[in-house]
């Protein structure tokens, strides 16, 4: 689903923010938008965008001096810049610093939108059920595998049946009849509710092994909410 993709934007212009916005709000992308560099990085400390598109005109931090600077302390988040700069020279600056795609104003919404697309096909975004994305976790469901901030973390099948079945149903509280029905499917009958509890916090010492994105909360007579 496009409502499962975030696109972060930074462009300084709120018209021309607000447009883009529009547009891919229209596709059903999720949106954030900034008008400049600031906070952006704590931003991306709490959430992890498929997408960012820069602005180079920026204010503070020119737009390519600050996706060099995210790229050196490693995000690898797919960037398009939208900018006036079109010189050959600029154009060459900004792939280097880190673009992955590179937009003339003034551009056509529907171009962009194209661009977008494109991109987010390329970066794996919008493979049908390939990845599932929260936070600083993204589920490799082909792969059977989970990252942690772009880290292999490793789970057994339980643990990775455990955390997919939480992570498709986001802030919704799970009792543990269907956590046994879904996880442990027929061999759940045995399964009491501390057997349940302890996968839990194994799961959560290793995705969450300095107890401060607090995925997990009980929900007390149900069972458990994964934020």
């Amino acid at each position: 689903m496009k409502k499962d993709i975030e696109i972060l934007i930074i462009e300084d212009e709120e018209d021309i923010l607000e447009l883009i916005e529009y547009h891919l709000n229209k596709e059903g992308y999720r949106v954030t938008g900034f008008v400049s560099t600031q906070n952006v990085e704590q931003f991306l400390e709490e959430e992890t965008p498929d997408l960012m598109l820069v602005d180079r005109n920026l204010p503070g931090m020119e737009g390519s001096t600050f996706v060099s600077y995210l790229r050196e302390v490693g995000y690898t988040i797919p960037v398009i810049f939208l900018t006036a700069k079109d010189n050959d020279f600029e154009l060459e600056e900004g792939f280097e610093a880190g673009a992955d795609d590179y937009m003339i104003k003034p551009f056509s919404p529907k171009e962009l939108t194209l661009r977008v697309k494109a991109l987010l096909k390329r970066s794996g975004a919008l493979t049908p059920h390939s990845r599932i994305k929260h936070k600083e976790l993204i589920l490799d469901i082909a792969n059977k595998a989970l990252y942690l901030n772009d880290s292999p973390i490793s789970l057994t099948s339980l643990e990775f049946k455990l955390l997919y079945t939480f992570m498709k149903q986001i802030e919704k509280p799970l009792t543990r009849d269907f956590l046994r029905e879904e996880v442990w499917g027929t061999d759940g009958e045995g399964v009491n509710d501390n057997a349940i509890n302890v996968a839990i916090n194994r799961l959560k010492n290793k995705i969450d092994p300095q107890h401060k994105a607090k995925y997990f909360h009980p929900v007390w007579g149900i069972g458990y909410m994964f934020y």
